[in-house]
């Protein structure tokens, strides 16, 4: 059987690092195995829809050069690749739960539940679904069902202890009644993401479902609904969770931001790639750069850690400074057009040109790239640029006056030798600017 694999994100913003990983992971692990990548947009919860979602989440694809098999703009005999346009598909499976008595309907009101939670609350109890719906009788249900009753449709948890073997974690095992009779079809007519989840994997021919730890909880669940279904359970793999440095789960308060924020401020997708990999996999060696192609070679999930993986941004600095300094000059000058532009220091003239915004003088293409080869070998990313090189690109300096007074001299002595400094350059020419001279 070949491999498939699935990058499966939510359209509720623009994706974080943690799902990049995920995307990185699942690539790897398929293109390792000459098998596919299929991307599913998983738009269940339509209350946290952000538009614009599922556009971010291909630019952060395609600027890392994560092709994909199926799906987004790619079709598949095993479309379509939205959950939201799988909905018939999903009522199709809940009911033959239903019909198999391996799940029922549920007419409990939002207060009745509420009102349960508290009370197990009270007694120091499993917050858990008192099964109340489930010993309604067939004439019951039809008659609430008649009368349009709202209602939910829960999977009915079968006793015993659910096991199965991760590929990081190792062996899993839970008692089921310690999990809740889950809904798997919500008034609305749209699934929860257990039931979409496990049906599409299945429709899909998923092999290999590679995901956060965030997930690991949840798969007992899903495992338990291949099982009712009667269908093969896939391999899972549940990647370590990203820890800022404090070892506390990665946040905003640790500087995590979106991902396309890395790509804005001048990251390199080779950079990326190389951070992200060790975000989790040991290569079993000293290296710490790979090629995308090399890392097709070398990449190996029995080789991820279970361990919390350190979010370091210095060292994402650090491998991107090296990834910059190893770049050709008009390369490199190339990558610093935009945020010179951004910083408006420069504008486009003419082709060849440059318009200087302080001065409104010209200049030559290979004027700035002179300016900016100055600092490639102290950038660790492209948004430094600007401010490294500001000072080229207008002819007044702001600067604090006070910075030129030297200790234990008058200012007016200062003064005095700084203006015949001055006359002293401006008397000089660009023959003087020689070697031998200075």
């Amino acid at each position: 059987m070949s491999v498939r694999t699935r990058f499966a994100p939510s359209p509720t913003g623009s994706p974080h690092i943690g799902n990049i990983r995920s995307a990185l992971f699942a690539w790897l692990f398929a293109r390792h195995n000459q098998g596919d990548l299929i991307v599913r947009i998983e738009d269940t919860d339509r209350t946290r829809l952000v538009k614009g979602s599922i556009e971010k989440i291909k630019e952060s694809l395609d600027f890392l050069k994560l092709d994909y098999d199926e799906g987004l703009d790619k079709e598949g005999e095993y479309g379509p690749y939205v959950q939201s346009q799988r909905q018939d598909l999903y009522k199709k499976y809940a009911y033959k739960l239903v019909e198999g008595k391996k799940a029922y309907h549920c007419f409990c009101s939002s207060e009745r539940l509420d009102e349960m939670r508290q009370d197990q609350q009270k007694n120091k109890q499993a917050p858990k679904y008192d099964r109340k719906c489930l010993q309604l009788s067939e004439t019951e249900i039809k008659e609430k069902l008649t009368a349009g009753e709202p209602y939910v449709i829960r999977f009915q948890i079968p006793e015993g202890i659910t096991a199965f073997k991760d590929i990081v974690r190792g062996k899993v095992s839970i008692k089921n009644d310690t999990l809740d009779d889950q809904v798997i079809l919500k008034s609305d007519g749209f699934p929860t993401y257990h039931l979409a989840v496990v049906v599409d994997d299945h429709l899909m021919k998923i092999t290999h479902v590679i995901r956060a730890e965030e997930w690991l909880p949840s798969t007992p669940k899903h495992i338990l609904l291949y099982q009712a279904f009667n269908w093969e359970v896939p391999e899972f793999a549940h990647l370590p969770m990203i820890l800022g440095p404090d070892k506390k789960k990665l946040g905003k308060r640790h500087g995590a931001t979106a991902f396309l924020d890395y790509k804005e401020q001048g990251y390199l997708p080779e950079a990326l790639i190389n951070f992200m990999v060790f975000l989790g996999w040991n290569p079993k060696s000293e290296r710490e750069k790979f090629s995308l192609e090399e890392l097709v070679k070398e990449f190996d999930l029995a080789n991820v850690n279970r361990a919390g993986a350190i979010f370091d941004l210095e060292k994402l600095d650090s491998i991107n400074g090296q990834y910059i300094r190893e770049m050709s000059i008009d390369n490199f000058a190339g990558h610093c057009l935009p945020y010179l532009k951004k910083a408006g220091l420069i504008k486009s003239v003419e082709a060849g040109e440059w318009g200087v915004v302080a001065t409104g003088k010209k200049v030559a293409l290979d004027y700035i790239e002179q300016a900016v080869a100055l600092e490639q070998e102290r950038i660790r990313k492209f948004s430094d640029i600007a401010e490294a090189v500001s000072y080229f690109f207008t002819d007044e300096l702001d600067y604090d006056p006070d910075l030129l007074v030297w200790k234990k001299m008058e200012r007016a002595a200062v003064k005095s030798s700084l203006a015949k400094s001055l006359t002293f350059y401006k008397g000089l020419t660009e023959k003087d600017f020689t070697i031998e001279n200075l």
